[in-house]
């Protein structure tokens, strides 16, 4: 473990500022489009657009990348989202947001394909599943780390913006130093849709349902907190930490569960289970401050979990050269997950007649997977897979094509 944190120190604390600075622009963002007066579902559609630059940018950022070199690409990159980051601070009004947003979701997903190539590259295959482990619990701890950083200034100022500033142009320091020589950028193959489709429909599912629950968490999550629940910034803070603190520690023990069991039957009872919570967590909010902060940590875990055993259900379908042809299919599908969630969870949000249509959102969305879960298993359209035929879960969180090259059940590839 001390050899490949050694290693990898540089990409590490990269992916680490990275998460931070993304980590606590979310709810900043978020925050500050309530506190200016923004309605719950204009604040949706302009923090969608970040989403819509994601996709876009897992699609052209590649060829950039390839033709100007990963040290190149990755300051340009950094430097673009960094002047969209100050431009938050200066100019507001939901036209420029949206635009800022959509090319800080281009850059910053050039950003992850950098450092997600390089650590494919160097990884060894016996030491690709701890090189990749780390590699996302990097990015959970430096996403859950920088909520707390919200602290340190008035989201009706700028100083937070400068923090995230700092931060993003903090992960060039470490790129830009090491001694590595930057890799080649693989050439991939052409996704069959319609096979992944016909093969792994729950996968499909699971990370189209992942996305529009994690993106919403994201974007309508600190309005929630503020405007409906009207928590204090130190209190939102902790529920967004909670959250991606329970995404983190909940992945072991859920994962050793879809590894013993038909994850064709886990995947409908974690979306039931969700629901539940979800609707539970309607209680909880109305009780004392730390139940609804213990049922906030579940909350995440349940949440977190769907993508990698969504993601394990679709590679137990296939064989291990085809997972980063599979994951790409899945990576879009949850990609217009995530662009579809915050434009409806905000929607919901505005006309319900309750505080509480954030979490009836996410219990309406698991419900819903829950059940055509089941029916896609009942009508054997889910082929049904030995469980000593699974593939091993492994921690997961969404970011780029890259990650899943890192990703060890793809070693039989190489």
């Amino acid at each position: 473990m001390t050899s490949i944190l050694k290693s990898f120190i540089a990409l590490y604390a990269s992916m680490f500022l990275l998460a931070m600075s993304l980590g606590l622009l979310a709810t900043v963002l978020s925050l500050k489009l309530t506190i200016e007066g923004f309605s719950t579902q204009m604040t949706g559609l302009i923090l969608t657009s970040y989403f819509v630059g994601s996709v876009v940018g897992a699609i052209y950022c590649r060829p950039l990348i390839r033709s100007v070199g990963h040290i190149r690409a990755f300051a340009a990159f950094t430097a673009l989202a960094t002047a969209m980051i100050m431009l938050h601070g200066f100019y507001i009004s939901a036209l420029s947001w949206a635009i800022f947003r959509f090319f800080t979701g281009i850059a910053t997903i050039g950003m992850y394909m950098v450092i997600e190539s390089w650590f494919n590259e160097c990884a060894q295959p016996q030491t690709r599943g701890r090189v990749f482990s780390i590699y996302m619990v990097m990015c959970y701890l430096g996403g859950s780390i920088g909520q707390q950083l919200l602290n340190l200034g008035d989201a009706k100022g700028q100083t937070l913006f400068f923090i995230i500033g700092f931060l993003l142009i903090s992960c060039l320091i470490p790129v830009a130093l090491t001694h590595s020589i930057h890799p080649e950028m693989p050439k991939t193959e052409p996704v069959k849709f319609k096979l992944i489709l016909r093969k792994a429909p729950l996968g499909l599912l699971g990370c189209f349902t992942a996305g529009l629950t994690n993106s919403s968490f994201y974007t309508m999550g600190p309005v929630f907190c503020h405007q409906k629940m009207n928590l204090s910034v130190s209190h939102l803070s902790y529920f967004m930490t909670l959250t991606v603190l329970g995404g983190l520690l909940f992945q072991w023990p859920l994962g050793s569960f879809s590894d013993r069991f038909d994850r064709s039957k886990v995947l409908p009872v974690l979306g039931g289970v969700f629901a539940l919570i979800s609707v539970l967590m309607i209680v909880a909010a109305q009780g004392p401050f730390w139940v609804f902060m213990g049922g906030t940590a579940l909350f995440g875990g349940l949440m977190f979990t769907t993508y990698p055993t969504a993601v394990a259900r679709a590679h137990d379908m296939f064989e291990p050269k085809d997972v980063v042809n599979v994951s790409s299919a899945l990576l879009l599908f949850y990609g217009m997950g995530a662009v579809t969630g915050p434009l409806v969870s905000s929607t919901i949000m505005e006309l319900m007649d309750t505080p509480f249509g954030f979490y009836i959102y996410f219990a309406g969305v698991s419900a819903i997977y829950a059940l055509v879960s089941l029916f896609l298993r009942h009508k054997e359209i889910a082929r049904i897979i030995p469980v000593e035929d699974q593939v091993d879960f492994m921690i997961m969180k969404h970011t780029t094509q890259m990650a899943l090259q890192i990703d060890p059940r793809s070693e039989l590839k190489k």
